[in-house]
Protein backbone atom coordinates (compact mmCIF):
# COMPACT_ATOMS: atom_id res chain seq x y z
CA UNK A 1 0.00 0.00 0.00
CA UNK A 2 1.52 3.19 -0.94
CA UNK A 3 2.16 6.01 1.33
CA UNK A 4 -0.05 9.31 1.68
CA UNK A 5 1.19 11.63 -0.83
CA UNK A 6 2.84 9.18 -3.59
CA UNK A 7 5.73 8.29 -2.45
CA UNK A 8 6.43 4.71 -2.32
CA UNK A 9 6.17 2.39 1.67
CA UNK A 10 9.48 1.98 3.08
CA UNK A 11 9.86 -1.90 3.40
CA UNK A 12 10.46 -3.45 6.78
CA UNK A 13 13.02 -5.55 5.38
CA UNK A 14 15.07 -2.85 4.10
CA UNK A 15 15.16 -4.43 0.51
CA UNK A 16 15.81 -2.12 -2.08
CA UNK A 17 12.97 -0.57 -4.04
CA UNK A 18 13.05 0.86 -7.42
CA UNK A 19 10.96 3.74 -8.81
CA UNK A 20 12.10 4.60 -12.15
CA UNK A 21 10.03 7.12 -12.79
CA UNK A 22 10.94 11.01 -12.02
CA UNK A 23 8.34 13.42 -10.29
CA UNK A 24 7.02 15.92 -11.76
CA UNK A 25 8.93 19.37 -11.31
CA UNK A 26 8.13 20.95 -8.62
CA UNK A 27 7.93 24.90 -8.20
CA UNK A 28 11.48 25.44 -8.56
CA UNK A 29 11.71 23.22 -12.22
CA UNK A 30 13.39 20.43 -9.88
CA UNK A 31 12.10 16.89 -10.41
CA UNK A 32 13.00 14.03 -8.40
CA UNK A 33 13.97 10.13 -8.39
CA UNK A 34 13.87 7.97 -5.62
CA UNK A 35 16.64 5.23 -6.05
CA UNK A 36 15.84 3.02 -2.56
CA UNK A 37 14.34 2.82 0.75
CA UNK A 38 15.70 1.04 3.73
CA UNK A 39 13.76 0.05 6.78
CA UNK A 40 11.70 1.98 8.38
CA UNK A 41 13.21 2.14 12.07
CA UNK A 42 16.25 3.34 10.50
CA UNK A 43 14.75 5.94 8.11
CA UNK A 44 16.55 5.76 5.58
CA UNK A 45 16.81 6.47 1.60
CA UNK A 46 18.65 7.51 -1.21
CA UNK A 47 17.22 10.04 -4.29
CA UNK A 48 18.17 12.06 -7.19
CA UNK A 49 17.42 15.62 -8.15
CA UNK A 50 18.05 17.39 -10.94
CA UNK A 51 16.75 20.74 -12.09
CA UNK A 52 14.63 20.33 -15.46
CA UNK A 53 16.09 23.98 -16.72
CA UNK A 54 19.58 25.19 -17.61
CA UNK A 55 19.81 28.78 -16.74
CA UNK A 56 23.81 29.59 -17.33
CA UNK A 57 22.82 33.02 -16.95
CA UNK A 58 22.08 33.01 -13.88
CA UNK A 59 26.00 32.23 -12.71
CA UNK A 60 26.99 36.19 -12.83
CA UNK A 61 23.95 37.28 -10.43
CA UNK A 62 25.20 35.19 -7.94
CA UNK A 63 27.50 36.63 -5.09
CA UNK A 64 30.92 37.07 -5.76
CA UNK A 65 31.51 34.90 -2.69
CA UNK A 66 29.77 31.64 -4.37
CA UNK A 67 31.33 32.84 -8.13
CA UNK A 68 34.63 32.42 -6.08
CA UNK A 69 33.45 29.17 -4.75
CA UNK A 70 32.26 27.38 -7.69
CA UNK A 71 35.46 28.55 -9.40
CA UNK A 72 37.70 26.65 -6.83
CA UNK A 73 35.04 23.54 -6.76
CA UNK A 74 35.34 23.51 -11.05
CA UNK A 75 38.96 24.09 -10.99
CA UNK A 76 39.29 19.96 -10.14
CA UNK A 77 38.75 17.96 -13.11
CA UNK A 78 35.96 15.35 -12.39
CA UNK A 79 32.26 16.23 -12.66
CA UNK A 80 30.98 13.72 -10.36
CA UNK A 81 32.26 14.65 -6.78
CA UNK A 82 31.29 14.05 -3.31
CA UNK A 83 30.18 16.84 -1.32
CA UNK A 84 32.43 16.10 1.67
CA UNK A 85 35.04 16.63 -0.51
CA UNK A 86 32.98 20.41 -1.71
CA UNK A 87 32.93 20.87 1.58
CA UNK A 88 36.87 20.41 2.01
CA UNK A 89 37.30 22.73 -0.81
CA UNK A 90 35.37 25.11 0.77
CA UNK A 91 37.25 25.27 3.84
CA UNK A 92 36.09 26.57 6.86
CA UNK A 93 35.59 30.24 6.41
CA UNK A 94 33.40 29.39 3.28
CA UNK A 95 31.28 26.39 4.96
CA UNK A 96 28.13 28.76 5.03
CA UNK A 97 27.77 29.49 1.18
CA UNK A 98 28.31 25.68 0.22
CA UNK A 99 24.36 24.69 0.72
CA UNK A 100 22.97 28.00 -0.67
CA UNK A 101 25.24 27.45 -3.56
CA UNK A 102 24.41 23.93 -3.79
CA UNK A 103 20.55 24.92 -4.07
CA UNK A 104 21.37 27.61 -6.74
CA UNK A 105 23.18 24.96 -8.78
CA UNK A 106 20.50 22.56 -8.44
CA UNK A 107 17.68 24.93 -9.41
CA UNK A 108 19.81 26.94 -12.19
CA UNK A 109 19.75 22.66 -13.71
CA UNK A 110 23.67 22.79 -13.47
CA UNK A 111 24.03 19.76 -11.13
CA UNK A 112 22.18 16.61 -10.46
CA UNK A 113 22.35 16.09 -6.81
CA UNK A 114 22.55 12.42 -4.68
CA UNK A 115 20.94 12.77 -1.13
CA UNK A 116 20.90 10.28 1.24
CA UNK A 117 18.30 10.52 4.14
CA UNK A 118 19.29 10.76 7.84
CA UNK A 119 16.84 10.86 10.20
CA UNK A 120 14.35 12.64 8.24
CA UNK A 121 16.54 14.88 6.69
CA UNK A 122 18.07 14.66 3.39
CA UNK A 123 21.64 15.09 3.14
CA UNK A 124 24.04 15.79 0.40
CA UNK A 125 25.78 13.02 -0.93
CA UNK A 126 27.38 13.12 -4.52
CA UNK A 127 26.92 15.90 -6.98
CA UNK A 128 27.34 15.66 -10.71
CA UNK A 129 28.00 18.83 -12.56
CA UNK A 130 25.82 18.17 -15.74
CA UNK A 131 27.58 21.23 -18.22
CA UNK A 132 30.64 21.11 -16.80
CA UNK A 133 32.74 22.88 -19.18
CA UNK A 134 29.86 25.67 -19.97
CA UNK A 135 29.86 26.84 -16.20
CA UNK A 136 33.86 26.52 -16.04
CA UNK A 137 33.37 29.09 -19.17
CA UNK A 138 31.05 30.96 -16.67
CA UNK A 139 32.78 31.65 -13.92
CA UNK A 140 36.56 32.61 -16.34
CA UNK A 141 37.86 29.31 -16.76
CA UNK A 142 39.04 26.71 -19.92
CA UNK A 143 35.72 25.75 -21.20
CA UNK A 144 38.31 22.62 -22.21
CA UNK A 145 35.99 21.21 -24.95
CA UNK A 146 36.39 24.26 -26.55
CA UNK A 147 39.85 24.25 -26.04
CA UNK A 148 40.22 20.81 -27.49
CA UNK A 149 38.43 21.36 -30.30
CA UNK A 150 41.11 24.91 -30.35
CA UNK A 151 43.93 22.57 -30.64
CA UNK A 152 43.02 20.03 -33.07
CA UNK A 153 42.18 23.16 -35.19
CA UNK A 154 45.70 24.54 -34.99
CA UNK A 155 47.64 20.99 -35.14
CA UNK A 156 47.31 21.56 -39.32
CA UNK A 157 49.38 24.95 -38.78
CA UNK A 158 53.14 25.08 -40.61
CA UNK A 159 55.02 28.06 -39.96
CA UNK A 160 55.98 30.31 -42.70
CA UNK A 161 59.68 30.04 -41.19
CA UNK A 162 61.22 26.75 -41.37
CA UNK A 163 63.53 27.70 -37.86
CA UNK A 164 60.22 27.52 -36.04
CA UNK A 165 59.42 24.19 -37.05
CA UNK A 166 61.52 22.38 -33.39
CA UNK A 167 58.93 24.83 -31.62
CA UNK A 168 56.06 24.38 -33.32
CA UNK A 169 56.37 20.22 -33.05
CA UNK A 170 57.21 21.07 -29.17
CA UNK A 171 53.65 21.75 -28.41
CA UNK A 172 52.74 18.18 -29.27
CA UNK A 173 53.95 16.97 -26.33
CA UNK A 174 52.58 20.01 -23.72
CA UNK A 175 49.23 19.56 -22.11
CA UNK A 176 46.30 21.09 -24.15
CA UNK A 177 45.69 24.79 -22.48
CA UNK A 178 49.47 25.55 -22.58
CA UNK A 179 49.92 24.32 -26.13
CA UNK A 180 46.87 26.61 -27.04
CA UNK A 181 48.27 29.61 -24.98
CA UNK A 182 51.91 29.23 -26.92
CA UNK A 183 50.69 28.75 -30.14
CA UNK A 184 49.87 32.24 -29.88
CA UNK A 185 53.34 33.41 -29.93
CA UNK A 186 54.49 30.47 -32.22
CA UNK A 187 52.27 32.64 -34.85
CA UNK A 188 53.46 36.02 -33.06
CA UNK A 189 56.97 34.54 -34.37
CA UNK A 190 56.05 33.51 -37.59
CA UNK A 191 55.16 37.31 -38.32
CA UNK A 192 57.66 38.80 -36.47
CA UNK A 193 60.75 37.17 -38.76
CA UNK A 194 58.30 37.48 -41.72
CA UNK A 195 58.38 41.10 -41.45
CA UNK A 196 61.59 41.51 -40.33
CA UNK A 197 61.33 43.07 -37.29
CA UNK A 198 63.91 43.41 -35.00
CA UNK A 199 63.73 44.80 -30.89
CA UNK A 200 63.75 43.85 -26.94
CA UNK A 201 61.76 41.14 -25.76
CA UNK A 202 59.20 43.76 -23.89
CA UNK A 203 58.81 44.55 -27.93
CA UNK A 204 57.93 41.32 -29.08
CA UNK A 205 55.58 40.18 -26.19
CA UNK A 206 53.92 43.55 -26.83
CA UNK A 207 53.31 42.28 -30.07
CA UNK A 208 52.33 39.31 -29.71
CA UNK A 209 50.35 39.71 -26.21
CA UNK A 210 49.21 43.32 -26.23
CA UNK A 211 51.34 43.61 -22.78
CA UNK A 212 55.10 44.26 -22.62
CA UNK A 213 54.73 41.54 -19.38
CA UNK A 214 52.48 39.56 -21.06
CA UNK A 215 54.86 36.39 -21.37
CA UNK A 216 56.02 34.25 -18.47
CA UNK A 217 59.26 33.07 -17.04
CA UNK A 218 58.13 29.48 -18.19
CA UNK A 219 57.40 30.85 -21.83
CA UNK A 220 60.46 32.39 -22.26
CA UNK A 221 62.33 29.60 -21.12
CA UNK A 222 60.37 27.58 -23.86
CA UNK A 223 61.11 29.61 -26.39
CA UNK A 224 65.21 29.89 -25.07
CA UNK A 225 65.41 26.23 -25.41
CA UNK A 226 64.30 26.05 -28.95
CA UNK A 227 65.30 29.05 -30.74
CA UNK A 228 67.84 31.74 -30.50
CA UNK A 229 66.37 34.57 -30.02
CA UNK A 230 68.74 37.12 -30.68
CA UNK A 231 69.26 35.34 -34.18
CA UNK A 232 65.63 36.64 -35.24
CA UNK A 233 65.73 39.91 -33.99
CA UNK A 234 65.03 39.52 -30.20
CA UNK A 235 67.06 41.00 -27.88
CA UNK A 236 66.76 40.94 -24.11
CA UNK A 237 68.03 45.11 -24.02
CA UNK A 238 68.39 47.07 -26.52
CA UNK A 239 70.70 45.30 -29.64
CA UNK A 240 74.13 46.96 -30.42
CA UNK A 241 76.05 46.67 -33.19
CA UNK A 242 79.67 45.31 -31.39
CA UNK A 243 82.80 45.93 -33.14
CA UNK A 244 86.52 47.43 -32.86
CA UNK A 245 87.89 49.83 -35.81
CA UNK A 246 90.41 52.28 -36.34
CA UNK A 247 88.03 54.72 -37.52
CA UNK A 248 86.43 58.06 -36.13
CA UNK A 249 82.25 58.19 -36.58
CA UNK A 250 81.28 61.47 -37.20
CA UNK A 251 77.64 62.13 -36.25
CA UNK A 252 75.11 65.26 -36.53
CA UNK A 253 76.79 65.98 -32.81
CA UNK A 254 79.88 65.44 -32.57
CA UNK A 255 82.95 62.98 -33.17
CA UNK A 256 83.30 59.38 -31.78
CA UNK A 257 87.10 57.82 -31.66
CA UNK A 258 86.26 54.26 -32.18
CA UNK A 259 89.66 53.89 -32.82
CA UNK A 260 90.74 54.64 -29.25
CA UNK A 261 88.84 51.53 -27.33
CA UNK A 262 91.50 48.76 -26.95
CA UNK A 263 88.99 46.01 -27.57
CA UNK A 264 85.33 46.42 -28.49
CA UNK A 265 82.29 48.88 -28.38
CA UNK A 266 78.40 48.63 -28.44
CA UNK A 267 76.95 50.67 -30.58
CA UNK A 268 73.11 50.56 -30.79
CA UNK A 269 71.58 51.06 -34.25
CA UNK A 270 69.86 54.07 -33.13
CA UNK A 271 73.55 55.58 -32.21
CA UNK A 272 74.67 54.26 -36.02
CA UNK A 273 72.09 55.76 -37.38
CA UNK A 274 73.56 59.43 -36.65
CA UNK A 275 76.91 58.68 -38.31
CA UNK A 276 76.86 61.17 -41.47
CA UNK A 277 80.86 60.39 -42.26
CA UNK A 278 83.58 58.06 -40.99
CA UNK A 279 87.11 59.18 -41.01
CA UNK A 280 89.83 57.12 -41.45
CA UNK A 281 89.91 53.50 -44.03
CA UNK A 282 90.07 49.82 -42.98
CA UNK A 283 91.89 47.28 -44.72
CA UNK A 284 89.19 44.69 -44.66
CA UNK A 285 86.03 44.02 -42.26
CA UNK A 286 86.56 40.95 -40.64
CA UNK A 287 83.11 38.97 -39.30
CA UNK A 288 83.09 36.32 -36.97
CA UNK A 289 79.80 34.78 -35.82
CA UNK A 290 81.34 33.40 -32.07
CA UNK A 291 81.35 36.01 -29.34
CA UNK A 292 84.15 34.72 -27.81
CA UNK A 293 86.57 34.34 -31.13
CA UNK A 294 85.21 38.28 -31.88
CA UNK A 295 86.80 39.54 -28.74
CA UNK A 296 89.96 37.25 -29.35
CA UNK A 297 90.49 38.45 -32.52
CA UNK A 298 89.29 42.05 -31.40
CA UNK A 299 92.26 42.37 -28.90
CA UNK A 300 95.12 41.11 -30.81
CA UNK A 301 94.17 41.04 -34.57
CA UNK A 302 95.99 43.38 -36.61
CA UNK A 303 95.23 46.90 -35.94
CA UNK A 304 94.04 48.35 -39.82
CA UNK A 305 91.06 45.97 -40.35
CA UNK A 306 87.49 46.14 -38.57
CA UNK A 307 86.49 43.91 -36.53
CA UNK A 308 82.55 42.64 -36.31
CA UNK A 309 80.59 40.17 -34.46
CA UNK A 310 77.59 39.01 -36.45
CA UNK A 311 75.18 37.36 -33.56
CA UNK A 312 74.33 34.12 -35.46
CA UNK A 313 71.68 34.01 -38.60
CA UNK A 314 72.01 38.11 -38.90
CA UNK A 315 68.48 40.00 -37.95
CA UNK A 316 67.39 43.03 -39.66
CA UNK A 317 69.14 45.77 -37.56
CA UNK A 318 72.40 44.25 -37.89
CA UNK A 319 72.19 44.42 -41.56
CA UNK A 320 70.81 47.94 -41.63
CA UNK A 321 73.75 48.55 -39.14
CA UNK A 322 76.30 47.22 -41.00
CA UNK A 323 75.23 48.52 -44.22
CA UNK A 324 75.36 51.90 -43.21
CA UNK A 325 79.02 51.27 -41.84
CA UNK A 326 79.89 49.83 -44.94
CA UNK A 327 78.43 52.48 -47.27
CA UNK A 328 80.62 55.40 -45.88
CA UNK A 329 83.68 52.49 -45.19
CA UNK A 330 83.62 50.50 -48.02
CA UNK A 331 86.32 47.18 -47.74
CA UNK A 332 86.22 43.53 -48.62
CA UNK A 333 85.24 40.97 -45.44
CA UNK A 334 86.46 37.79 -44.41
CA UNK A 335 83.50 36.29 -42.73
CA UNK A 336 84.57 33.28 -40.07
CA UNK A 337 81.46 31.22 -39.18
CA UNK A 338 81.21 27.51 -37.36
CA UNK A 339 82.01 25.01 -39.82
CA UNK A 340 78.37 23.69 -39.69
CA UNK A 341 75.78 23.54 -41.86
CA UNK A 342 73.71 26.62 -40.23
CA UNK A 343 77.24 28.45 -39.91
CA UNK A 344 77.81 28.22 -44.17
CA UNK A 345 74.07 29.49 -44.41
CA UNK A 346 75.01 32.61 -42.26
CA UNK A 347 78.17 32.98 -44.08
CA UNK A 348 76.29 33.23 -47.31
CA UNK A 349 73.89 35.58 -45.77
CA UNK A 350 76.60 37.97 -44.59
CA UNK A 351 78.69 37.53 -47.88
CA UNK A 352 75.32 38.86 -49.73
CA UNK A 353 75.41 42.06 -47.91
CA UNK A 354 78.74 42.91 -49.11
CA UNK A 355 77.82 41.76 -52.66
CA UNK A 356 74.49 43.94 -52.80
CA UNK A 357 77.95 47.22 -52.35
CA UNK A 358 80.16 45.36 -54.78
CA UNK A 359 82.66 44.85 -52.39
CA UNK A 360 84.20 40.94 -52.64
CA UNK A 361 83.87 38.51 -49.81
CA UNK A 362 85.52 35.47 -48.67
CA UNK A 363 84.80 32.66 -45.94
CA UNK A 364 87.62 32.70 -43.65
CA UNK A 365 88.92 29.66 -41.59
CA UNK A 366 86.38 27.48 -43.36
CA UNK A 367 88.21 25.42 -45.22
CA UNK A 368 88.58 21.83 -45.15
CA UNK A 369 91.74 21.66 -43.41
CA UNK A 370 90.86 23.87 -40.66
CA UNK A 371 87.78 21.39 -40.12
CA UNK A 372 89.66 18.79 -39.91
CA UNK A 373 92.12 20.10 -37.62
CA UNK A 374 89.44 20.37 -34.88
CA UNK A 375 89.57 18.09 -32.02
CA UNK A 376 86.06 18.30 -30.98
CA UNK A 377 83.40 17.67 -33.76
CA UNK A 378 79.46 16.86 -33.40
CA UNK A 379 77.53 14.70 -35.22
CA UNK A 380 74.83 15.89 -38.04
CA UNK A 381 71.26 15.70 -37.42
CA UNK A 382 69.03 14.87 -39.92
CA UNK A 383 68.35 18.38 -40.40
CA UNK A 384 71.97 18.95 -40.68
CA UNK A 385 71.91 16.99 -43.27
CA UNK A 386 69.05 18.46 -45.15
CA UNK A 387 70.39 21.68 -44.79
CA UNK A 388 73.43 20.52 -46.57
CA UNK A 389 72.04 19.14 -49.52
CA UNK A 390 69.91 22.24 -49.85
CA UNK A 391 73.03 24.48 -49.48
CA UNK A 392 74.80 22.15 -52.38
CA UNK A 393 71.99 23.39 -54.95
CA UNK A 394 72.88 26.52 -54.74
CA UNK A 395 76.17 29.02 -55.96
CA UNK A 396 78.92 28.61 -53.44
CA UNK A 397 82.32 29.40 -53.12
CA UNK A 398 84.98 26.53 -53.72
CA UNK A 399 85.57 26.71 -50.25
CA UNK A 400 82.39 26.31 -48.60
CA UNK A 401 81.54 23.63 -51.36
CA UNK A 402 84.18 21.60 -49.87
CA UNK A 403 83.56 21.95 -46.70
CA UNK A 404 79.70 21.12 -46.88
CA UNK A 405 80.68 18.21 -49.07
CA UNK A 406 83.01 17.21 -46.20
CA UNK A 407 80.75 17.35 -43.30
CA UNK A 408 78.26 15.25 -45.48
CA UNK A 409 80.90 12.31 -46.17
CA UNK A 410 81.78 12.48 -42.50
CA UNK A 411 78.39 13.11 -40.54
CA UNK A 412 80.16 15.59 -38.81
CA UNK A 413 79.72 19.14 -37.81
CA UNK A 414 82.30 21.75 -36.16
CA UNK A 415 82.44 25.10 -34.07
CA UNK A 416 84.65 28.09 -34.51
CA UNK A 417 86.01 28.23 -31.06
CA UNK A 418 88.31 25.36 -32.15
CA UNK A 419 90.00 26.59 -34.58
CA UNK A 420 93.14 29.12 -34.59
CA UNK A 421 93.28 32.51 -35.76
CA UNK A 422 96.36 33.64 -34.79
Amino acid sequence: MGAAGGVPAERETGEEEVNEAWSPPDRDGVVTRTLDVGAVSTLRGRRRRRGTVQRLSAIPLWPASWRDLLKDWLRQGSSRRKWTALLTTAGGQRVHDALPLLDALLKAGLVDLEETRENLVWQPLWVEFTQLEASRAAVGLTNRTSLQREREAQSGYSPDNGILEPLRKSLESLPVERAVKRHELLLALDRWISDERSGTRRDFALSARGDTKGITTAEWAWLDGHLDLEAIGISRHTPALWLRAPLVLVTVTGKMAVSEVPDCIGLTPATIDTVVRIEGPVSRWLILENRTVFERVARHKEPSAGVVWVPGFAPTWWKDAVSHIIRLCPAPAMIACDPDPAGIDICLDVGTLWSSYDLTWEPWKMDSDSFVSLRQKKELSEDDRLRLQRILTVTLPDTLRELALLMLERGEKGEQEGISFA
